[in-house]
């Protein structure tokens, strides 16, 4: 994408054809980052180029890593990744950065690591990644807006752990920080997402030894050392579900390929629920707009429950959907930040705490509207596929971070979308 530049999106055209999804982001950025336990080289296969994994490589290179790429394989070497802070300018860039702090931490004994930044969606404060690696011997301070932490001189040790959330990065670093430590850890409400489930697949075939993935009790038996191994992401079930939802508002029908369906269950049953035919076959999932559909009420709620990751693109097909329905944000407050940009557009949503009830209109309308967060990008890009005229989407950087060729993939199936520099906005 372009710099300073903004979307466009004409509506009003069905959609057909396939598409293929990538890697899932969200399972890449753990894997990366436990790179760092053991020195070697790995290799990656089906790795999603976003700026995301880009700002991952940078703060690995940083640390002393190297990587290249040849034939669609990402060869990373951490041989010589010796250097234990992580700076600000890149961790500031990405909040998953805050990874590397358990396996630095694991390996070396001591990891500076900036206070982590994102998207603004939310407070999501590291005091589960502090308190697990407390529980586990380390000393932890935060200074000058950096973690400060050391582990014990003899390294880190087992623990049980039990979390009051199941939070996602606090589980994959403390998993990660665990493997190398003496004893056995616990890790009870874990989180059971499948980039969890995916992280800890590939720390067992670099010799770890865990039981309970995609359970909520983890068990970690510490090993002295671990070795290199090659990776293939598992398909990003957030990229899969939002071209799922698609033909809802456009009408068509699309099928996604390369898409895990287990991963998707109560996204498919939601979507079923609304009114979309969907079918399984294999890794293929088919997606036609139904007859009439219908308004429902979603709950956001750790997996397996529906993804807090795919809340604004459903609330924007349900502002095409007659009748009121309701979403419950669980897991960020600040996630509904794309519904006065939805209402630019025509859609009719109210919002009181994490509720947001949508009253469903006969047509949405083009506007110019801005992009508040990944999630949101995505959003106003299937609310503007049906809407009338042309929609111009500004601050689509966000869009880097997490959908690999979003304008190609949706213009492959019949999408008037294109990149140019903007008109309403500087």
């Amino acid at each position: 994408m372009l710099e300073n530049s903004c979307l466009f999106v004409e509506g009003g055209h069905k959609l057909s054809g396939e598409v293929t999804i990538s890697g899932a982001k969200n399972a890449a950025l753990p894997a990366l980052a436990a790179t760092l336990l053991a020195p070697g080289e790995y290799q990656f296969f089906n790795v999603p180029w976003l700026v995301d994994v880009q700002t991952m490589l940078d703060l690995l290179c940083r640390l002393g890593a190297q990587y290249e790429t040849t034939n669609e394989v990402l060869y990373v070497d951490t041989s010589k990744a010796q250097d234990t802070q992580a700076p600000y300018e890149i961790v500031s860039r990405m909040r998953a950065s805050v990874l590397v702090l358990g396996p630095l931490l694991a390996r070396h004994g001591r990891a500076q690591v900036a206070l982590p930044g994102g998207c603004p969606i939310g407070k999501r404060p590291i005091d589960f990644h502090r308190k697990g690696l407390e529980l586990m011997g380390a000393k932890i301070r935060i200074e000058h807006g950096y973690i400060m932490a050391r582990a014990p001189r003899r390294g880190l040790s087992g623990a049980e752990i039990i979390f009051d959330f199941p939070s996602v990065t606090a589980t994959e670093n403390l998993m990660m920080a665990a493997v190398l430590a003496r004893g056995r850890t616990v890790i009870r409400n874990a989180a059971r997402e499948p980039e969890i489930v995916a992280l800890g697949a590939m720390l067992k075939q670099m010799g770890a030894k865990i039981e309970g993935l995609g359970t909520e009790t983890l068990v970690i038996e510490g090993v002295k050392e671990l070795s290199p191994t090659k990776v293939s992401i598992i398909p990003d079930r957030i990229e899969a579900g939002t071209y799922l939802m698609a033909p809802g508002i456009t009408g068509g029908e699309i099928v996604v390929k390369k898409a895990e369906p287990a991963h998707l269950e109560t996204v498919i049953a939601t979507l079923r629920e609304i009114g979309l035919k969907i079918e399984v076959d294999g890794d293929q999932i088919r997606s036609q707009r139904g007859k009439q559909l219908k308004p429902v009420k979603i709950r956001t709620a750790p997996y397996p429950g529906f993804p807090t990751d795919l809340q604004a693109q459903a609330m924007a097909l349900l502002s095409t959907v007659k009748g009121t329905s309701v979403i419950v944000e669980t897991i960020f407050e600040n996630r509904f930040l794309h519904v006065e940009e939805l209402c630019r557009l025509g859609a009719n949503i109210t919002v009181e705490g994490r509720v947001a009830v949508i009253q469903g209109v006969k047509r949405l309308q083009a506007a110019p509207v801005k992009a508040t967060d990944l999630r949101a990008s995505a959003s106003l890009i299937l609310a503007a596929l049906g809407a009338e005229g042309i929609t111009e989407i500004s601050d689509i950087y966000h869009l880097k971070r997490g959908y690999e060729a979003i304008c190609q993939k949706f213009g492959n199936l019949g999408a008037r979308i294109w990149e140019a520099p903007c008109r309403n906005y500087p």
